[in-house]
C-alpha cells in the first residue's frame, strides 16, 4: 500500500486529489491518504448544497463549500478534524464499509479510544458519531473515505449546517443530524493532531518506516490536480449548480413593505418566478420577474443582474440589499 503525504489545507485541491488518485493513479497499487481541510462544507454528491448550509454564517465566517464525489450528508471540516482515504479495487470491497472502518476502529481502540461501527456507515463513541464514511467507484476502482473528529470545534457545525427554516422543497438527499463528539478527551495520553497523524498512517500501512510507502507526485500528477481542481472544485456550477432541481420561497419585511419570493431552482438556474407582497411600485412586476429568470440562484449573479435595474420604480423604499437580504437570509 502506497501514501501521498499530503500538507494541502485547501478542499478544493484534496477532493481533486482523491479523484485523481482513484481515475489516475496505480491502477494495481493501493492507496491510502490523510488530509486536513481548513474551515469547509462538503456536500455530499446527490446532495441540495442551499438546503444544507446556513449561507448567512457561510458568507460571514469565509467557510468553503465544496461537493465531493460520493454520497452521503453534509459534513463540516477544520483543523481539528482528520480525514482518511482508501483507493483500492472493487472487488468484495463496494459497500463493505466495515472492510475500511475497522483498521481506523482498531487503531484509535489502540489509543484508547472505545470507538466501534453503528448503523451503516459510522465510527462512534459511547453512541456519539466520531466518523461518516462514504464511497465512489469508477470503473473497476473505488475510493472510500472518512472523517475523524479528533478537536473539531462542535459549536460551529451546529452553526454552520444549521439551516434556516425556508420553505423548500427539495429531490435531494438530506442530511441526517447525529450528536458528534471528538476523540481527544478519550485518548490515554495527549497527543497531538500531528502525532495523531503519523500514527494512524503507521498503523494503517502496517509499519513504522513510511517512507518506503511514500508516492511523491511528479510535476505532471500536479499539473493534472490542478486542472482539475480548476475545472469541477473551483466551480459554482459543480459546487452549487450540480443541485438536484428544487422549489423555494423566501420572503422578507422591509421599510417598503413585504416582499415575497417564490421560484423553481433547476440545475442552480432560477425557473419560474414570482413576486408577491404588500411593496408599492410605479411599475409592473413582470420586467423584474424576467430579468432573474435564468439567472444562477447566487447572490453575486443576481446582484449584477440587478444593480442597473430602476428598483425605485418595482419598490418603494425597498433596496437593491434588502432584495438580497430577503433572497439569502
Amino acid at each position: 500500500m502506497k501514501t501521498i503525504l499530503n500538507d494541502s489545507k485547501d478542499p478544493r485541491f484534496n477532493l481533486a486529489l482523491e479523484e485523481y488518485v482513484l481515475k489516475h493513479l496505480g491502477a494495481d497499487e493501493d492507496f491510502v491518504l490523510l488530509w486536513q481541510n481548513e474551515n469547509s462544507v462538503i456536500i455530499g454528491r446527490n446532495q441540495n448544497t442551499i438546503e444544507e448550509i446556513d449561507a448567512t454564517y457561510v458568507k460571514d465566517h469565509d467557510v468553503n463549500v465544496v461537493r465531493r464525489i460520493t454520497g452521503g450528508g453534509a459534513v463540516y471540516h477544520d483543523l481539528g478534524n482528520l480525514n482518511f482515504s482508501f483507493v483500492t479495487g472493487m472487488k468484495d470491497n463496494l459497500n463493505n464499509y466495515r472492510k475500511f472502518t475497522d483498521p481506523v476502529i482498531k487503531a484509535l481502540n489502540s489509543l484508547g479510544v472505545p470507538a466501534e461501527f453503528a448503523g451503516r456507515n459510522d465510527i462512534v463513541v459511547e453512541s456519539k458519531k466520531i466518523s461518516g464514511n462514504a464511497q465512489s467507484f469508477h470503473k473497476n476502482r473505488m475510493l472510500h473515505h472518512g472523517t475523524i473528529l479528533f478537536d473539531a470545534d462542535l459549536s460551529i457545525i451546529a452553526d454552520v449546517l444549521n439551516v434556516k427554516q425556508d420553505k423548500i422543497k427539495s429531490k435531494g438527499i438530506k442530511s441526517t443530524r447525529a450528536r458528534v463528539t471528538n476523540i481527544k478527551p478519550y485518548l490515554k495520553e495527549p497527543i497531538t493532531m500531528i502525532e495523531f497523524k503519523e500514527r494512524l498512517l503507521k498503523y494503517l500501512l502496517g509499519t513504522d518506516d513510511i517512507a518506503k510507502h511514500v508516492y511523491t507526485l511528479t510535476d505532471e500528477d500536479l499539473k493534472q490536480i490542478r486542472e482539475l481542481r480548476a475545472m469541477r472544485y473551483d466551480t459554482w456550477n459543480w459546487n452549487y449548480g450540480e443541485s438536484p432541481d428544487f422549489s423555494i420561497e423566501k420572503a422578507g419585511r422591509y421599510p417598503g413593505g413585504k416582499i415575497e419570493f417564490k421560484f423553481d431552482v433547476h440545475e442552480g438556474v432560477i425557473h419560474k418566478l414570482k413576486v408577491y407582497g404588500d411593496f408599492l411600485g410605479s411599475k409592473d412586476i413582470s420586467p423584474f420577474e424576467a430579468k432573474l429568470i435564468g439567472t444562477p440562484y447566487e447572490e453575486n449573479a443576481i446582484k449584477k443582474a440587478l444593480e442597473n435595474e430602476p428598483l425605485d420604480e418595482y419598490f418603494f423604499n425597498i433596496s437593491l440589499d434588502d432584495i438580497l437580504h430577503c433572497l439569502f437570509n
